[in-house]
């Protein structure tokens, strides 16, 4: 016998007595693929974090909404809203070329009327020089090739703020159908790629399609408020666009925010009439809804980040209470990642610039 182990056999050494083991692992670690798996070694570094990273916030997949009031030469900051503004038709032109330069892929427009052009059933509303066509066609020309979303509802022309016009206990859902097509019209006459229904009435989608359909205008898209919360997320918006309703709430045409099941039955009711895209709105609140919409069906989802998630966290970052950037980026992932495909953000533009 040669070498250490003779040795150490014939000297009476440990070698004799005690086998060669490899050292015991921890005790935590018994039964674990330890070291083999190691997450922490895809999170080494921000350029090894966004190789591997699930969720991407892609401008092009953004949406900017833009408030157009009538005049000339306006560009008023909205209080509520810091960095959104009131433009006037003129000057959201150039608005909409910054957006598109910083690759967001589209803008969502919401009119007023001129002064004193309120009344009972929103005429202003499709009206074919309103803020909104006049709008349309100063992006057309500055702009070409952004993709022009326009909201269609009555709310911001109508003297009461309600969506549709009133009957005799409520809002009457039928009699307001018409004006919904009608208003959708005049957008797509002015060149409108797509059309926003957010009133929620009943039948809204069909009326707008067959409207739109009858003088052939077959490739303007519908993209659906389909599942619109009676949220108290709106109080910004309802500022910016003057449309709280004088009196009663919208509850009446608006979703409870308990239900998740009836948002899939407005949802399918929308897609059978011919709803080309499906919204959730509002979307920090409601992932679980944006998540179980995804499941379920295979159009295009948006979510409509809305003006009191988006006030909440300026008025916060005002304060030194957090930083805007990283919790609008954190925020707007996590309505991709519940499954939105497109968001309606008001961050879209500074979004794209974050490069996040």
């Amino acid at each position: 016998m040669s070498g250490l182990a003779g040795r150490g056999a014939m000297d009476g050494g440990i070698e004799a007595e005690l086998p060669v083991q490899a050292p015991q692992a921890p005790a935590w670690q018994q039964g674990a693929a330890f070291p083999a798996v190691r997450p922490r070694r895809l999170r080494t570094g921000e350029a090894m974090r966004a190789l591997v990273r699930e969720t991407a916030l892609v401008p092009r997949q953004l949406i900017q909404p833009l408030f157009v009031v009538p005049g000339q030469g306006v560009r008023q900051e909205i209080a509520s809203m810091p960095g959104q503004f009131h433009l006037s038709p003129d000057r959201v032109g150039a608005e909409a070329a910054a957006i598109q330069a910083a690759g967001v892929g589209a803008v969502l427009l919401f009119g007023q009327p001129e002064p004193g052009g309120k009344d009972a059933v929103g005429r202003a509303a499709w009206a074919p020089d309103g803020t909104v066509p006049q709008a349309i066609a100063t992006i057309r020309a500055a702009a070409p090739g952004l993709i022009v979303m326009t909201d269609v509802c009555l709310c911001a022309y109508t003297d009461h703020g309600h969506c549709g016009v009133p009957g005799h206990d409520d809002i009457d859902n039928d009699a307001t159908l018409p004006l919904l097509a009608r208003t959708a019209l005049a957008h797509a006459r002015a060149g409108a790629d797509v059309v926003a229904p957010s009133d929620m009435m009943d039948g809204r989608v069909a009326a707008i399609r067959t409207a739109l359909d009858g003088e052939g205008f077959t490739r303007v898209a519908i993209m659906a408020y389909s599942a619109k919360y009676a949220s108290a997320f709106y109080g910004p918006f309802r500022e910016a666009e003057d449309s709280t309703p004088a009196f009663g709430d919208r509850r009446g045409y608006q979703m409870d925010p308990a239900n998740v099941r009836e948002a899939l039955r407005e949802v399918a009711l929308d897609v059978g009439e011919g709803a080309d895209m499906v919204m959730v709105k509002p979307a920090l609140a409601y992932l679980d809804v944006i998540r179980t919409v995804r499941e379920r069906f295979d159009l295009p989802v948006v979510a409509y980040n809305v003006s009191g998630e988006y006030a909440m966290v300026k008025a916060a970052a005002e304060r030194g209470w957090c930083d805007e950037r990283a919790v609008a980026g954190e925020m707007l992932t996590a309505i991709r990642r519940a499954g939105a495909d497109a968001i309606i953000t008001y961050w879209a533009r500074e979004v794209a610039g974050w490069g996040l």
